[in-house]
């Protein structure tokens, strides 16, 4: 596979020893240099702090950029650490660690990081001289780094259970079990886009005829948001508490070099118009019947088992995305509010081209070019800024480095070191794994995500500034999504995504939302036509072309 950029060929290098896969479900297009720069540092260390508290026989996920594309490797602990990894294992699942982490999320890391993101957003970088700002970016990104490794210090908390759910059900029914995935509905709210800030917003509109007057008309959407933040009574007080919440959260990247919620006003009014037409909402939960039905599907011997997996997962759904959301979706948007205010002054000294671009530096360039001594040129960055929206992930090599090695058999193992080291293996291969199953000339096969079947109008969206297309009721063909994306997802009917698996977030928010999803089609952006009307079976995993 080759790419040539602006007449120049690009090479791919492996970044380290051993093999290095793409990260696509992740990572849908190159990332800012800023951006990777604050990962490949910290993501490692979230990942083995996880990795030692759970005994997993992994000693941590390298994550290295190439040319802006993220290649991932595991890393083997070091052997004098493997009794230790043993005991760590039984101690987790003799005293069900995932529920402690979930615990001390709820009562500790939560309330902290929400502290700690609003204190950083109650500072407006417009209103700070320049040295005032270069200090500002630096509590930001030392914040960004912090969150960083939070969110991945919770990975076990987040996927363990649902992945030790998935490895028996494999054993017990040797299919797919995508549709066993839909019992967890209901139990992660806020991937639903499910919260008390918007309700509390919703009653307030529904109080208020100017208020409502206001979200009906014809104004700039930024000019609503505005106007709601300053309305009197309840209307400012609720939109200014549930604006302040997603705000500034990434809409759909893990990247800073990509846009917030306030970039993009008419996304956060079509949602909050929405939710007033619809009111406060209840999680899509599966029913008794539904629940009955698929248990049957268990062998009897298995079946107090599988309840008692299944309880464990549902417990712990919530993680899955709340870490994400509370820690460096939400620290990465205040990383680029800052630099979007340091490139405007740049801009207006003629030394960048856009603020945006200030972005594709890396942090020791970024601080060269804000003392005025240097650094990369404008074109420079311009051109990092092109390549970035040239390509996708899909275009760079899927791998690097020596050819990829099966994992260590299990056999031998401690009980409890195989039953996390299989609940792992079920974990990876149901968010990186694809569907294998071959598309024909109308239907475009994938992994069926969230059960239901829906018709309706495609809408493909490569990034987070296409997302004012989206209108209600449209089906999403997209590389992937991310956390960040529930701002967008309730006025969808339906998902179908070119990556990722069962426990991709793509495929939850769908189970969350009660959508059909189909994930993992490989293809779907490239067979799909926007506007096209497709039927999409979340059941089936296919996406028909219908028209």
């Amino acid at each position: 596979m080759a790419i040539v950029f602006e007449g120049r060929p690009v090479t791919f290098e492996a970044p380290g020893p051993g093999s290095w896969q793409v990260d696509t479900v992740h990572v849908p297009r190159p990332w800012s240099r800023f951006q990777c720069e604050i990962h490949s540092a910290n993501l490692p260390i979230g990942f083995r702090d996880c990795a030692r508290r759970y005994g997993w026989l992994i000693d941590t996920l390298r994550f290295e950029s190439v040319h802006g594309f993220i290649y991932v490797s595991p890393a083997p602990p070091p052997k004098e650490e493997m009794p230790a990894r043993f005991a760590a294992a039984a101690q987790a699942v003799e005293t069900k660690l995932w529920r402690q982490d979930l615990d001390r999320w709820i009562r500790e890391v939560k309330p902290a990081s929400i502290r700690a993101q609003l204190a950083l957003q109650s500072v407006d970088p417009a209103t700070l001289d320049d040295d005032a700002l270069r200090a500002h970016l630096d509590r930001c990104r030392s914040n960004l780094e912090r969150m960083v490794q939070q969110h991945h210090s919770f990975n076990a908390a987040a996927l363990l259970p649902a992945g030790d759910l998935i490895a028996n059900l494999m054993d017990w029914t040797g299919g797919p079990v995508g549709k066993f995935l839909a019992l967890l509905r209901g139990h992660a709210p806020e991937s639903a886009g499910l919260y008390a800030e918007l309700d509390a917003l919703v009653a307030a509109i529904r109080a208020d005829k100017a208020a409502q007057a206001l979200l009906r008309g014809a104004s700039d959407p930024a000019e609503i948001v505005a106007r709601l933040r300053t309305m009197p009574g309840a209307v400012g007080q609720t939109s200014g508490a549930y604006l302040d919440l997603v705000g500034y959260r990434l809409l759909d990247s893990l990247d800073t070099g990509d846009a917030y919620g306030l970039e993009f006003p008419e996304v956060l009014v079509n949602t909050i118009r929405l939710a007033v037409d619809r009111g406060p909402t209840a999680p899509a939960t599966a029913s008794t019947a539904e629940q009955a039905q698929l248990r049957d599907l268990v062998p009897a011997a298995h079946r107090e088992t599988f309840d008692a997996l299944l309880a464990e997962a549902r417990n712990n759904s919530r993680l899955r995305d709340e870490r994400g959301l509370y820690s460096d979706v939400w620290a990465a948007g205040l990383c680029r509010r800052a630099i979007l205010e340091a490139g405007k002054r740049l801009v207006a000294k003629g030394r960048l081209q856009a603020p945006v671009h200030l972005v594709e530096a890396g942090y020791e360039e970024m601080k060269t070019i804000l003392h005025g001594e240097g650094g990369p040129t404008a074109e420079t960055l311009a051109a990092r800024c092109r390549f970035r929206d040239t390509y996708k992930s899909t275009d760079a090599p899927p791998l690097l480095g020596d050819p990829p090695h099966p994992p260590p058999p299990l056999d031998g193992l401690p009980p409890a070191t195989q039953r996390i080291m299989r609940a792992l293996g079920a974990t990876m291969d149901s968010i990186f794994a694809p569907s294998t199953a071959q598309s024909a000339k109308s239907v475009i096969r994938g992994i069926g995500a969230s059960p239901g079947v829906y018709t309706g109008t495609a809408r493909l969206i490569g990034s987070s500034a296409e997302f004012g297309r989206l209108q209600r009721g449209d089906v999403l063909v997209t590389a992937t999504t991310t956390e960040s994306f529930n701002i967008v997802l309730p006025l969808l009917g339906a998902v179908v995504t070119d990556a990722g698996g069962l426990l991709s977030h793509a495929a939850i928010v769908s189970r969350e939302y009660g959508i059909p999803g189909v994930v993992g089609c490989r293809e779907a952006t490239k067979r799909i036509a926007d506007g096209a009307t497709v039927r999409v079976d979340g059941g089936a995993g296919e996406v028909t072309l219908v028209s």
